[in-house]
């Protein structure tokens, strides 16, 4: 079972980059599927982005372009770069992990989750 705490959230003005960090624990971390996904209060949990043990990617269509997820299995974390942030951005994102055949957009695939991290942009 593998444990993940984010980090790397915070305030950033509008236009602005931050890149996230969640660094696993507890198991292979290269068996895993990685994604992040974000939640607004009262809103359900939102797909941003995942990445294959071996370095493919899938990205929500909102965040090609602007957000990039990657990881280093050496060092057992993956990342999420966002630039470009918008307000609309503001949310919890949440590091999830799974052991899956394909990527995954449904966060119902993703058993494992970390506590999240507060990124808030400001306009």
């Amino acid at each position: 079972q593998v444990q993940l705490v984010e980090s790397g959230g915070g305030l950033v003005q509008a236009g602005g980059s931050r890149r996230l960090s969640c660094a696993a624990s507890g198991d292979t971390f290269s068996r895993y599927t990685m994604g992040w996904f974000r939640q607004v209060s009262g809103k359900e949990r939102e797909f941003v982005a995942a990445i294959s043990w071996s370095g493919r990617t899938l990205y929500a269509d909102s965040m090609k372009g602007r957000f990039a997820i990657s990881r280093d299995n050496a060092k057992n974390t993956v990342y999420l770069q966002m630039n470009s942030l918008k307000p609309e951005d503001t949310a919890v994102y949440y590091c999830a992990a799974a052991i899956l055949y394909r990527l995954a957009k449904d966060p119902s695939q993703y058993p494992y989750w970390g506590q999240g991290t507060q990124v808030t942009v400001s306009s």
